[in-house]
C-alpha cells in the first residue's frame, strides 16, 4: 500500500474511532499527524508542526473570547433586540438579513472567515434568543458569505479569475459570481423552510425572551430547552466571577420590588424585564465601539482577526475583569482542539502529496465528464478539511489539460462549478467558517451541534458536487 492510500485510510479510521468511542477527534488527529508524518513520511517535528494551523487557532480563540464578554455584560442581547426593532419585530426577516450582510461584505473584498466571526455569534445569539433553530441560523450566515464571495472585486473572485486567466483560460467573471449567488441562495431558501421558516413567518417578536436554560438540537430538529452545558462549567475562577455577578443581579432584583426576571440570552440572571429593555450601559457601548473597530480594522485595513479580536478583548477585560475571567472559561476549547488537529493532519496529508497524487489520478482518467465529477468531488472534500482558496488553487491548473483539449467541457462553466464546490463546503465543522459558527455556539448544546453541522457538511459534500456538475457541465 503507498504512503498517500495509508494517510487517507487513517483519515477515515480517525473519524470512525471517533464516532465509536467519546474521544476528541482533534487528539486522534494529532496523533495521527505525528504517525503518519514520522514514520510513513519521514518527516520531522517540525514539518509536522509547520501544518498546526496558528492562524486560526488564533482566530477561534480570539474571537470566541471577544464574543463571550459581549455575550455576558449583555451587549449580544442588546443588538439582537435593536435588529428586532429594525425589522418591526418580524423575526422571519433576521435569518435574511444575516444573509444579506455577510453576502455584501465578502462581495466588496472582505475575507470570508472574518465576516463569518462578526456576524455569526449576533446570529446565533438571536436564535437562542428567539428559539429559532441554530444551524438554520448558522448556515445563514456562512451561506451568505459564500455567497457573495466571487464578486469581481472578492477575494474568492480575484483569485479564481487570477488563475484561469494565467491558464489561458476563457472566464466570465460575472457567471461565477452570479453561479456562486445563486446556488448559496436556493440552499439558505430550502434551509429556511426546512427549519421552520413558515412558523417564523406567522410570527413576531415574542414579548419574553428565552431563558436562562441554553437551547438544545436534537439532529436536525427543532431545539429544546437544556440546562447550560460544556463551556458554561467553570473553574474556580470563573465561578467566583459568576457568583459576583449572580450576587449583583440579586441586588437589582431585590431593588425591583415586586418584579420577577428571567435570563435573557446576554442578560444577566435575575434582572427584571425592564431592565433588558434599557438602552446599553457604558460597558455595552464601550463594546459595541470595540466590535465596530474589530470589523474596520479587519474588513478595511486587513489586520489579522485573532489579534485584533484578543486586543479588544483585553481593553473591555481592564474594565471588567470579572466578566474576562468568566470568558476564558467560554472560550471553545474542545471544538478548537478538534479543528486545529484535523487541519494539523490535513497539512501533513498536504506536504506528503497526497491531494496533488489524487487530483493527478483524476485527471488520468480517459471520460472527460467523469474527470470533471471526480475534480469537484476532489475540490469538495479537500476544502471541506482545508483552505477553499488552496483548493482553488491548485485543482483549476490540474483541469486546464483537459478542459484545453478540446474534450466538449464547456471551461465557464466547469469553473463556476468548482468555484462553488469547493466554497459551498466551508459549512462543515472542519473547515474555517463552519469551525467559527460552531465556535460562536454559546447557548447551545455544542456536542449536538457537532454532530448536526458533521450531517450538514457531509450532505452538502456529497450532493453539491453532483448538482453543479449536472446544472454547469453537464447541462
Amino acid at each position: 500500500m503507498s504512503s498517500h492510500m495509508i494517510a487517507i485510510c487513517v483519515l477515515a479510521l480517525m473519524f470512525v474511532l471517533a464516532t465509536a468511542l467519546p474521544i476528541n477527534m482533534g487528539v486522534i488527529a494529532f496523533v495521527g499527524a505525528f504517525l503518519v508524518g514520522s514514520v510513513v513520511a519521514g518527516m520531522q517535528a517540525k514539518a509536522i508542526m509547520a501544518g498546526f494551523p496558528a492562524e486560526l487557532f488564533l482566530t477561534l480563540v480570539g474571537i470566541t473570547f471577544l464574543f463571550a464578554q459581549a455575550q455576558n455584560n449583555g451587549t449580544i442581547d442588546w443588538l439582537v433586540r435593536l435588529a428586532v426593532r429594525a425589522v418591526g419585530g418580524r423575526i422571519a426577516a433576521i435569518p435574511w438579513v444575516m444573509f444579506a450582510i455577510t453576502a455584501v461584505l465578502t462581495s466588496v473584498g472582505a475575507v470570508s472567515p472574518a465576516a463569518v466571526a462578526i456576524i455569526a455569534p449576533i446570529a446565533l445569539g438571536f436564535a437562542a434568543k428567539y428559539n429559532i433553530n441554530p444551524l438554520m441560523m448558522g448556515m445563514m450566515v456562512v451561506h451568505g458569505a459564500q455567497g457573495g464571495g466571487f464578486s469581481p472585486i472578492s477575494i474568492y473572485g480575484g483569485i479564481t479569475n487570477k488563475v484561469v486567466q494565467e491558464a489561458g483560460l476563457p472566464i466570465s467573471e460575472m457567471t461565477t459570481a452570479l453561479t456562486s449567488l445563486g446556488v448559496n441562495l436556493a440552499v439558505s431558501a430550502v434551509l429556511f423552510f426546512a427549519f421552520g421558516g413558515l412558523k417564523l413567518m406567522r410570527q413576531t417578536a415574542p414579548k419574553a425572551a428565552a431563558g436562562g436554560a441554553g437551547i438544545g438540537i436534537s439532529p436536525f430538529g427543532p431545539p429544546v430547552a437544556v440546562a447550560a452545558q460544556g463551556p458554561q462549567i467553570y473553574g474556580d475562577a470563573e465561578n467566583e466571577a459568576a457568583s459576583e455577578e449572580r450576587l449583583t443581579a440579586q441586588r437589582s432584583a431585590s431593588a425591583a420590588a415586586g418584579v420577577g426576571g428571567t435570563m435573557g440570552t446576554g442578560g444577566v440572571a435575575g434582572a427584571p424585564r425592564e431592565a433588558l429593555d434599557k438602552g446599553p450601559d457604558l460597558h455595552q457601548v464601550i463594546t459595541v465601539v470595540g466590535l465596530v473597530a474589530l470589523a474596520v480594522l479587519t474588513l478595511m485595513y486587513k489586520l489579522d482577526i485573532g489579534f485584533v479580536a484578543i486586543s479588544i478583548g483585553l481593553l473591555i477585560s481592564i474594565l471588567s475583569p470579572q466578566v474576562q475571567k468568566r470568558a476564558i472559561g467560554q472560550v471553545s476549547w474542545p471544538e478548537i482542539m478538534l479543528i486545529v488537529g484535523v487541519s494539523t493532519y490535513v497539512g501533513v496529508m498536504q506536504k506528503m502529496g497526497t491531494i496533488t497524487w489524487v487530483g493527478d489520478s483524476v485527471a488520468s482518467l480517459t471520460s472527460p465528464l467523469m474527470v470533471a465529477l471526480l475534480l469537484l468531488f476532489v475540490g469538495a472534500i479537500v476544502s471541506a478539511f482545508a483552505s477553499s482558496t488552496a483548493v482553488l488553487g491548485s485543482l483549476i491548473p490540474l483541469a486546464v489539460p483537459f478542459l484545453a483539449s478540446g474534450t466538449g467541457v464547456d471551461p465557464i462553466g466547469f469553473i463556476a462549478a468548482m468555484a462553488v464546490a469547493s466554497t459551498i463546503v466551508d459549512v462543515s465543522p472542519f473547515s474555517t467558517n463552519g469551525a467559527l459558527v460552531l465556535a460562536s455556539a454559546q447557548h447551545i448544546d455544542r456536542d449536538v451541534f457537532l454532530r448536526q453541522l458533521m450531517i450538514y457538511g457531509g450532505i452538502v459534500t456529497l450532493v453539491a458536487p453532483v448538482v453543479v456538475w449536472l446544472l454547469f457541465v453537464v447541462l
